[in-house]
């Protein structure tokens, strides 16, 4: 039997969604359910919360980047063996890109799919009843969408209370949970997003407070009972990024965790052995295996002591000359020459790319891309298609690849062409994008 499910989303990034689901998935942990998280959309960070926070992984859904047979697969092996899947949203509900139907990458495709109520989180501060037109305006903006009720964040006094409430029963929408503000309960965060869930002092304490929360500030019963939906049936396997080996060495530490749980699930269904290893810690790649990884993360934060790591430097070079080695985002940075802070100091790199960076004057790089490689590697041949997500404050400052050494050309989710990304040297490639599904 289908577990129900159910999406915490928001009208907006920042209201509070991940404190909540966080809150949520502990609370009814402790209650001994068996509970299972998701994330809508390319988030790499709050996968792990959600795993410390259940104790089981936690997956991507995302209707863009995945075609329907992966996120059938996916949302299939999320739902099996739980008795409550609670999937969190990521920016504004319906927040994606101008794409086919269903397929914008917008938190309201993938409750529309499965068909899970959404519990709408909003941030109530600087308002009152004017709230309610908000949340009547998600509830009636998208047939496909069924709005089961507010949990309401940020509450200022009782009286503030009431008078949302008031709003709320006017239209009609229940309130499921009202939390006040609290600066203490929210996790701290960097430049990407939330510090990450290993890097996050006391977790589990945070986590045990939350569930306090949640005990008394929201309505478990009633939102185990909204639940519903229909999950899907297996798929036949399609669009997974291929294992660019059979032993895996992956980078594995503060500044390479930027991996999506889905794409190491998948290389293990086809075989693959991962193999982790901690580049702060000095350590080379395992010799028994045949291609190394270098996730995203903050080697930013890191540089000093990456430089400074000999035995990871010599063994990454060593490994190089007769294996493939891919890098993505912060990975794609430590493959280049010089890396440079946020304080304009230049530290070496591995020096297998031609590549550049730059942190002293940060800019944003977000977006879908879908890509064509531009060569043959250890991810497909020459035109197979790859769609990743780009998601980083770093500058380039080397010259951009030619035609010859360019790891993929690229196009942003419309279809508007943005020329050549990535480099490609011999067996070793990298790029800014993570890589999400094949196809495209």
């Amino acid at each position: 039997m289908t577990a129900p499910g159910l999406l915490i989303a928001a009208p907006r990034s920042g209201s509070g969604k991940t404190t909540v689901t966080l809150a949520v998935m502990r609370a009814l942990r402790r209650r001994g359910m068996r509970i299972r998280g998701a994330k809508c959309g390319p988030d790499y960070i709050d996968p792990a919360f959600h795993q410390a926070a259940t104790g089981a992984p936690s997956f991507n859904l995302d209707s863009f980047a995945m075609g329907p047979s992966l996120l059938d697969n996916l949302a299939e092996a999320s739902l099996r063996d739980v008795d409550l899947l609670v999937a969190e949203g990521s920016m504004g509900l319906f927040d994606g890109v101008r794409a086919a139907e269903n397929r914008s990458g917008a938190n309201a495709d993938i409750a529309a799919r499965y068909g899970w109520p959404v519990v709408l989180v909003v941030d109530v501060s600087g308002a009152a009843q004017s709230v309610a037109a908000v949340a009547l305006g998600c509830r009636s903006y998208d047939p496909r969408i069924r709005l089961a009720g507010v949990i309401l964040n940020k509450v200022g006094s009782a009286r503030h209370r009431r008078l949302v409430e008031a709003g709320m029963e006017r239209v009609g929408i229940p309130v499921l949970g009202v939390l006040s503000r609290d600066a203490a309960l929210v996790l701290p965060e960097r430049h990407l997003g939330l510090v990450q869930a290993g890097e996050t002092a006391d977790l589990d304490a945070r986590l045990e407070r939350l569930a306090d929360l949640a005990e008394v500030s929201i309505d478990l019963d009633a939102l185990v009972a909204v639940a519903g939906g229909t999950g899907p049936s297996p798929a036949p396997a399609g669009q997974g990024v291929r294992p660019p080996g059979q032993r895996i060495a992956i980078a594995q530490d503060a500044a390479f965790s930027f991996l999506y749980p889905h794409m190491a699930a998948s290389w293990r269904s086809a075989g693959a052995e991962l193999k982790p290893f901690s580049p702060l810690a000095d350590e080379p790649p395992p010799g028994e295996c045949d291609a190394c990884w270098l996730p995203g993360g903050y080697p930013e934060l890191h540089a000093g002591a990456l430089a400074a790591a000999d035995r990871f430097r010599e063994g990454m070079r060593a490994f190089a000359r007769h294996r493939p080695v891919h890098g993505e985002c912060g990975g794609y940075m430590v493959l280049g020459e010089v890396l440079e802070d946020a304080a304009g100091t230049a530290h070496p790199m591995l020096g297998l790319l031609p590549v550049a960076t730059s942190y002293r004057k940060r800019k944003l790089h977000l977006g879908y891309r879908v890509a064509r490689l531009a060569g043959d590697c250890s991810l497909g041949r020459h035109g197979d298609g790859l769609v990743g997500h780009e998601f980083h404050y770093a500058t380039e400052l080397s010259p951009p690849p030619g035609e010859g050494t360019a790891f993929a050309t690229i196009t942003d989710a419309e279809g508007t062409d943005l020329g050549l990304a990535g480099h490609r040297l011999g067996a070793v490639t990298g790029s800014f994008f993570h890589l999400i599904a094949a196809g495209g």
